[in-house]
């Protein structure tokens, strides 16, 4: 005799399929709001698509947008149907006019500059709003093999049944020449000169060849390449000039003025705030700017009245890492403190930021602080907290 299907479990099903996605276990998996980071066209779809909705320019071939939507999205502005669209980068906008034509030819991008001035920021931003799609990635390391920039194999199939298209795995270079699409390398001088090579055929030819196979990978209209790189950090590979030529360079350049730079940590504070959902801490706009002030000051040389030059510390103080001080802070006062970002929140992470060698930063730390800091009206509490936990 057939048994009656059980209710109890034809209801559960339903709300299953109704509500967030379930682990094997029974647990709820996490949803796309639950995520971290998530990815620039994840976060930014209803800007996307109403850039989308009011873009009628031309579009190169497999665009999602048109040059000048593309800059729109990256600068900000207002859509004819009322939507903001948020500045994504501050700074001068030929920089990302000239970007975003270089990626409308053939040539492809490096985007040079000091560590935190916002390349892989840019990079992710332009891959998203040209492509729709910013996850075709190498990430560039001491440690990158040839197989990352062309392609490699399932060991497991190319032993079973030789070399074949199922054996190989695409790289996601090759993916992009496949689809047509923007493919992004991060940090490209960590990655060894040999490897970088790798690059000179396929931004000449735009194929990628498989000799195993007897086959070639062409590539697609719409394909090409932001390389992100910096001369700062130690371990860097130079290019080679014939691998550089293959490039349009635009130096992305730290924060022109002090303002600039106080409203691009402000919003990334909000912006990182809520994604880590931290407990309400009104980010102080006095903290940030004497942070940024304090940043300024030690890459220069100088006070901001010029009367006064002081050590430079080993480290970039980028504008990123002054994101990371402010952020920690509101963290600290959240969890540790009154719920009002103070001075004492802000001085352990400006100190870790600053001293990156112990000794030599530590002098020029230790100057800064006795003969700028001690000195200077309204620090004084932050001049105590410095010397608390340096």
């Amino acid at each position: 005799m057939a048994r009656e299907p059980n209710p109890t479990v034809k209801s559960a099903s339903k709300r299953r399929s109704t509500s967030e996605p379930a682990r094997p276990d029974g647990s709820a998996l996490a949803t796309s709001t639950d995520k971290l980071r998530p990815h620039a066209e994840q976060e930014y779809a209803a800007e996307l698509a109403a850039l989308r909705r009011a873009d009628d320019r031309p579009r190169p071939p497999r665009w999602q947008l048109s040059p000048w939507a593309v800059v729109t999205y990256l600068l900000g502005g207002q859509l004819p149907d009322g939507t903001t669209v948020t500045p994504k980068y501050v700074g001068a906008r030929r920089l990302i006019e000239i970007a975003v034509a270089t990626l409308a030819t053939d040539r492809a991008l490096l985007l040079l500059g000091v560590p935190g001035t916002a390349k892989s920021w840019v990079s992710e931003h332009l891959a998203a709003a040209i492509s729709g799609d910013s996850t075709l990635l190498v990430q560039g390391t001491a440690g990158t093999a040839e197989e990352a920039i062309r392609y490699g194999w399932n060991y497991a199939r190319l032993l079973a049944e030789g070399p074949s298209e199922q054996a190989l795995v695409a790289s996601p270079v090759m993916t992009a020449m496949r689809r047509g699409s923007l493919v992004r390398i991060e940090e490209l001088t960590r990655i060894p000169a040999d490897v970088q090579d790798a690059l000179i055929m396929i931004l000449s030819e735009k194929a990628l060849p498989v000799p195993e196979l007897g086959l070639e990978t062409q590539a697609v209209k719409g394909f090409n390449l932001i390389a992100t790189a910096n001369d700062r950090d130690r371990g860097v590979n130079e290019l080679s000039s014939a691998l550089r030529r293959r490039f349009n360079t635009v130096v992305l350049p730290l924060p022109e003025s002090e303002e600039d730079e106080v409203r691009i940590v402000a919003t990334r504070v909000a912006d990182l705030s809520a994604a880590l959902e931290l407990p309400a801490v009104p980010a102080a706009l006095d903290e940030i700017r004497r942070v940024v002030s304090v940043f300024r000051e030690l890459r220069s040389g100088v006070t901001a009245d010029g009367r006064t030059k002081i050590k430079t510390p080993t480290g970039t103080l980028s504008t990123a890492e002054a994101i990371s001080v402010i952020t920690s802070g509101m963290a600290l006062s959240a969890h540790f403190g009154t719920g009002e970002l103070s001075a004492g929140d802000i001085a352990a992470g400006i100190v870790g930021a600053v001293i990156k060698d112990p000794i030599n930063d530590r002098v020029a730390w230790n100057e800064y602080l006795e003969v700028v800091v001690r000195e200077r009206p309204g620090w004084s509490e932050f001049y105590t907290a410095c010397r608390e936990v340096s």
